[in-house]
């Protein structure tokens, strides 16, 4: 590949974890395609200046957004999906020709997909964080009508205005709560990643029938993941809502639908790379 093909990119604070790179590359690898993915490191404090310089290069198609930029980023964007009012955070970033930055969000697609597939139907979930990434997940989840929804937050204030946004009618409480008696448990923060502080609740709470779901995905078996599996609940992993968010980007990208026939070999891909 050369610096000269048309090219997207994550951007992120920290980003070397990133596996999107390893997900776009091999679909436009299956698919032929003459383009490249990369990922680049962004500070909040370079935010501005990254799509001054990205928006000057004919090349560049766009960009996924992941921790700490997914609110900050809609400064920058037009929205003509509205997504500012009914997510209030935005995961990827088009470029078009001679015209605006296009903000929209796949995080909430993405992280319907194994639920819908799995033909999830409980009505209580507990969501752990109140950042960009609970602002999609809260919007999936009551998409999906799901009338009992708990924020668990550090800061309640920020958890109540996340409902509040929503319009959502749930309850908040402290990371030290004990957790309700919940259909779905989601980890939404950076707790249990490589270099953070691990996420540690007690489960106890959780009915059998429950489910467990960690979008972290490096490392994939979290602490939170474990002690679910070791409890006999059910569980899914960060590289679903990855791949499927993943899935979205890159129709918008490449104008292409991601061969999605290949997820098994693109799943060991990445388990490989671990």
């Amino acid at each position: 590949m050369t610096d000269k093909l048309p090219y997207a990119e994550v951007i992120g604070d920290p980003i070397d974890h990133s596996k999107s790179p390893l997900i776009h590359n091999f679909w436009l690898q299956a698919l032929d395609i003459e383009a490249e993915y990369k990922k680049t490191h962004v500070t909040p404090e370079g935010l501005s200046a990254y799509f001054l310089q990205r928006r000057a290069d004919p090349d560049w198609l766009g960009c996924n957004v992941t921790i700490p930029h997914k609110i900050a980023v809609m400064d920058y964007t037009d929205d003509p999906g509205g997504v500012r009012d009914r997510i209030g955070a935005m995961n990827t970033i088009a470029s078009e020709t001679a015209g605006p930055l296009i903000g929209t969000n796949t995080d909430a697609g993405g992280f319907l997909q194994p639920l819908l597939r799995d033909k999830w139907k409980g009505r209580h979930a507990v969501l752990i964080g109140a950042g960009g990434a609970a602002r999609a997940i809260l919007f999936a989840l009551t998409s999906l009508g799901v009338p009992d929804i708990t924020i668990m937050a550090r800061d309640p204030a920020k958890g109540q205005a996340l409902l509040d946004r929503a319009g959502v009618k749930g309850q908040v409480i402290g990371m030290t709560d004990a957790l309700p008696a919940a259909d779905l448990l989601v980890n939404s923060t950076s707790l249990g990643m490589v270099g953070q502080p691990a996420l540690d609740l007690d489960l106890s709470p959780l009915p059998g029938s429950a489910t467990v779901y960690d979008i972290v995905y490096a490392p994939l078996e979290t602490g939170l993941l474990k002690a679910a599996r070791d409890r006999g609940l059910k569980t899914l992993d960060g590289l679903e809502m990855l791949i499927g968010q993943a899935a979205l980007a890159f129709d918008i990208f490449f104008d292409a639908e991601a061969p999605r026939e290949l997820d098994a070999e693109l799943r060991a891909l990445l388990l490989a790379a671990d």
